[in-house]
């Protein structure tokens, strides 16, 4: 393998990889942790595991929140009044 194909021609400009860290996608969306959370358990962030345990956001899910396009909601909110916190 040719390694000048994995080097970064510009070191001042860091690389995306397939997945960035909960920390990276926050500062790249300009939310906070939590909200990425929340995101992730909306189904609106995709994620994977690394082999240590890790969650990491992947780049793909990070880029179409980026351009507006909008998730459903794994598990939208009941509009049935019992069901509201009282």
């Amino acid at each position: 393998m040719n390694p000048a194909v994995f080097t970064n021609p510009d070191p001042a400009k860091p690389q995306l990889g397939r997945s960035v860290t909960i920390d990276q996608a926050a500062l790249l969306l300009g939310v906070s942790r939590r909200t990425i959370y929340y995101r992730i358990r909306e189904g609106r962030l995709r994620t994977i595991r690394t082999l240590g345990g890790s969650q990491r956001v992947l780049v793909e899910s990070v880029d179409e929140q980026r351009r507006g396009k909008v998730f459903p909601i794994a598990h939208p909110v009941s509009e049935d009044p019992s069901c509201q916190p009282r």
